[in-house]
This record gives structure tokens, sequence and C-alpha cells, in this order.
């Protein structure tokens, strides 16, 4: 993967926890990396398996997602479960 900016802006699609489609579907975060983590770390799995970060015109899928909150060169701290 090229290096990933993760300063930048982004926005999130969140996939849909249950059928009948509740909570925000959309939203914008200052930084890329305050993305991934709400992603990771405050989303449901059911809600992370259909989310999409968005960001300079590309796409990330869940698992790409995953990937970048998991690399050594991610800036936040992580929560710790």
């Amino acid at each position: 993967m090229n290096r990933f900016n993760y300063a930048g802006s982004a926005g999130l699609y969140a996939g849909y926890a249950t059928a009948e489609r509740r909570g925000p579907r959309y939203r914008r975060f200052e930084t890329a990396a305050e993305a991934l983590r709400f992603a990771v770390e405050d989303m449901r799995d059911t809600q992370q398996r259909g989310s999409l970060l968005e960001m300079d015109e590309a796409r990330f899928d869940h698992n790409q997602i995953r990937a970048l909150y998991d690399a050594p060169e991610y800036p936040l701290l992580r929560r710790i479960r």
C-alpha cells in the first residue's frame, strides 16, 4: 500500500447495523486517523463489515480500514481491549 496520509480529512460511510438501518450513515472527520479509530473502536462489527472510508478520491473497504488502523504508522493511541 502506498504511503497513507493519516492527517488528511476523510469521510466514513458506515455499514448498516440492522435491516432497520438505524443510526447515521455518513460522518466526516477532520483527520483520517480519527475516522479509522471511530470505525475500529466505536462501530459494531456488523457496521464495520460494510463500512467505507473515502479520502481524496480513494476508497478503502473494511479490510483496508483495519489494516490502516493496525499499521505501525498509525499516529493515535489505540484503545486497549
